[in-house]
């Protein structure tokens, strides 16, 4: 029986080759962000036991959020939310065949993280000057 010879397949390129790029790095937060987005929710689903559970659950509940550790948790949830929300608007116009160019694409990574960073602050800013 001859012996088949086979041409040396290339090896599968990986972490220690590949340049982190903006969109890459966009890609991970924004895999991150949607499974902090779980956290968040369940956050929220506590916040509303405790408002039907009566005043004294609510209170603590209240109290915790009031808390300098809870106003950052919901200051990171606040982030999480914005980076994910503009992450999902960046690839809904990549579905749409538009933003693809390596300039452009570099640009809208560049503008989910800052605009995630000025809209969490810009909705702060305005929460805490309304009360």
């Amino acid at each position: 029986m001859a012996e088949v010879k086979v041409a040396p397949r290339p090896l599968s390129p990986h972490l220690q080759i590949y340049r982190w790029t903006w969109t890459m790095a966009m890609s991970v937060f924004h895999r991150i962000t949607g499974v902090a987005l779980y956290g968040g929710i369940a956050l929220f689903a506590v916040w509303l036991v405790a408002l039907a559970s009566g005043p004294r659950a609510f209170d603590a509940v209240q109290w915790f959020f009031g808390s300098p550790i809870g106003l950052l948790v919901l200051f990171g949830y606040t982030w999480v939310l914005m980076h994910h929300m503009l992450g999902g608007v960046r690839h809904l116009v990549w579905d749409f065949g538009h933003g693809m160019e390596p300039g452009v694409r570099i640009n809208m990574a560049r503008f989910t993280l800052i605009g995630s960073i000025v809209l969490t602050v810009l909705i702060w800013a305005v929460a805490f000057l309304a009360f």
